[in-house]
């Protein structure tokens, strides 16, 4: 099962396309290459307001997705 939650982006490596989401309660994810290339952005900034997906166990974001407000 696929959680949806909303976060916060702390850092991105546009070289390794991987970085850090700190999730409204304040929990810290690391994501990796495959998320963000399924996520359909170019690159990231440090504070950009997205939707990850997360795995069952809620410790590892499967995708990022735009944020609509």
């Amino acid at each position: 099962m696929t959680t949806a939650r909303q976060a916060t982006v702390g850092s991105f490596d546009p070289q390794s396309s991987s970085g850090t989401v700190l999730l409204d309660d304040g929990t810290q994810l690391d994501f990796d290459a495959s998320a963000f290339a399924d996520s359909g952005f170019r690159l990231l900034r440090s504070g950009q307001r997205v939707q990850v997906l997360l795995d069952g166990d809620g410790l590892r974001v499967n995708r990022l997705r735009m944020l609509y407000t």
